[in-house]
């Protein structure tokens, strides 16, 4: 006989300016759903999936001014507008059919984010990174573009970070040809090849999906939170208490040039 599929998840989010910057253009969003209502999400709490499937993703928006924090709220909002049409989908039905729910709103997203920027000119330009991750029983369904970044750390067995950056330098290192030293070194590590509107054409985001098991968790962050801890420090904090804030300060403390951002969740 099969053991259920986890039943509850429980979550702390945490964002911070960093030490140099006067405002916070990253945004994390945290949602319970069924097909009838949207619930918005504390930064800190615990869930069941019988309630409905939950919606946890963190954006970091760019553009100068202030249209980089404009442009990362846009994507965390519109998340609410779709995914309460897809709810009810049965594990049989992943194959066919959370894909491509994903990837039309990343899209929605990205042509909300083109189209601010078409006709006001303080908005020109701007565009946001996203990592969504969408939990149902059994299951985290994720879509992602940019260097926002989601971890998978099993239960048993080492951290694996399952989005891949969008940038040159994401995928010299996924391909073994820098290590991670080289790769947070490199000049280039913030030029990314995909974003959420930035003047792009289209987007083409990373959309997978990896199975739950209790004792699971998994860590969405901006790069402020790369920038200031080195994975094994990081794999190490998210492992502990679940507290966002032990990883956010921490990174702050060490690094602190940009906002920086932590969602961790925790499969029961």
């Amino acid at each position: 006989m099969e053991a259920p599929p986890p039943s509850s998840l429980q979550w702390s989010g945490m964002t911070h300016p960093g030490r140099f910057r006067a405002n916070n253009e990253d945004a994390f969003l945290a949602l319970n759903f069924d097909a009838r209502d949207v619930r918005y999400l504390g930064k800190i709490g615990e869930g069941s999936l019988e309630s409905g499937d939950f919606v946890f993703a963190v954006s970091d928006g760019m553009g100068g001014a202030k249209s980089g924090e404009f442009a990362s709220r846009i994507a965390v909002e519109k998340i609410t507008q779709l995914l309460p049409k897809s709810y009810g989908m049965a594990a049989q039905r992943l194959e066919a059919g959370f894909d491509d729910v994903l990837r039309e709103l990343f899209e929605r997203i990205h042509d909300s984010i083109t189209d601010l920027g078409r006709y006001y000119d303080e908005c020109r330009g701007m565009g946001a990174t996203l990592s969504l991750c969408w939990f149902m029983p059994g299951w985290m369904c994720f879509s992602h573009v940019g260097d926002s970044r989601i971890y998978y750390l099993p239960k048993d067995g080492p951290s694996v970070q399952v989005s891949h950056d969008h940038s040159h330098v994401g995928w010299l290192f996924r391909n073994g040809k820098l290590n991670e030293r080289e790769a947070r070194n490199h000049p280039q590590r913030h030029a990314l090849t995909q974003a959420l509107g930035a003047g792009q054409k289209s987007v083409d985001p990373h959309i997978g999906r990896v199975s739950c098991q209790p004792g699971d968790r998994f860590l969405i962050c901006s790069d402020g939170l790369v920038d200031g801890l080195w994975d094994r420090k990081m794999s190490e904090l998210a492992r502990g208490p679940l507290d966002a804030s032990r990883l956010v300060l921490e990174a702050v403390a060490d690094s602190g040039r940009d906002n920086t951002t932590a969602l961790l969740i925790e499969v029961l």
